[in-house]
């Protein structure tokens, strides 16, 4: 990665930023993006305070203005992109039936919208150095979760779009991975919407025990230096995707109950 120039979406904090310090290290430039400028320019500080490279763009995924500035600006700056890894995400936490749909629309625009822009406008790019693309995905883009209904959607659209892509993109020598962390140790659950698409600001599980964003920071490394296709993380994910594929009637009750168990849940 010495020199390569590695671009992280919504990478001011968890995953992402973990994302940063890893292919950083690896002596890769480091381009992260957010919306939150003061958030923002905090991870950069952080990133270069720890002899990285990193170079830190406002931009806001669900903008496909934004989006296209961005990387015209990288390519500006840097000239080139090796790769793009679409981390950009919210969740939201409401039962469907009394959510207002802009939640699920927002949601969408950026979780999966968001990932579309990066991807249609850094491509071009990728394709003349046969870089790569990563999604950070989640183990609820193949299982869908009660009351997560928008951002069940917005992963499994996320899981095919990439899929697709990664097909058409066999003989290019582009690299694309679909990485599902499970529950991990971050912010996103905080930061998810409720019904009325306010912010919660409060974590509806214990995060005491789940994979740290800096152990899935690292493995989802090895898994695109191994050349994988996808990579779904914990023995607990690996284990609802097998379910879900033979016995999904009774994972349904499983995750039915395991989620009537979180804090203040609608599920009765």
């Amino acid at each position: 990665m010495k020199n390569q120039v590695v671009i992280i979406t919504g990478a001011s904090s968890g995953i992402g930023k973990a994302l940063a310090f890893e292919y950083g290290r690896k002596g890769a430039q480091i381009v992260i993006t957010g919306r939150n400028e003061q958030n923002l320019l905090a991870a950069e500080a952080e990133l270069q305070e720890a002899g990285i490279a990193a170079k830190g763009i406002v931009c806001d995924s669900a903008s496909e203005e934004q989006t296209r500035a961005m990387v015209d600006q990288v390519m500006h700056l840097f000239g080139r992109i090796d790769l793009l890894i679409n981390n950009a995400g919210i969740s939201m936490r409401s039962m469907f039936e009394t959510v207002d749909l802009k939640v699920l629309k927002q949601v969408m625009d950026i979780n999966f919208w968001g990932t579309v822009y990066a991807t249609h406008a850094a491509l071009p790019h990728i394709k003349a150095v046969k870089g790569g693309i990563i999604g950070i995905s989640s183990i609820a883009g193949y299982r869908g979760l009660p009351v997560r209904t928008g951002y069940s959607a917005s992963k499994f659209a996320m899981n095919g779009f990439l899929e697709a892509l990664r097909t058409e993109l066999l003989e290019t020598g582009v690299h694309v991975l679909i990485a599902c962390p499970g529950f991990t140790a971050s912010n996103i659950r905080a930061a998810s919407l409720n019904s009325e698409g306010k912010v919660t600001g409060d974590s509806m599980r214990d995060e005491g025990e789940m994979m740290s964003a800096e152990e899935v920071a690292k493995r989802i490394a090895e898994a695109y230096e191994s050349k994988k296709k996808t990579l779904v993380l914990t023995f607990q994910g690996k284990l609802t995707v097998f379910l879900n594929k033979w016995m999904n009637g009774f994972l349904d009750k499983m995750v039915y109950n395991t989620l009537k168990k979180e804090k203040d849940s609608p599920l009765k």
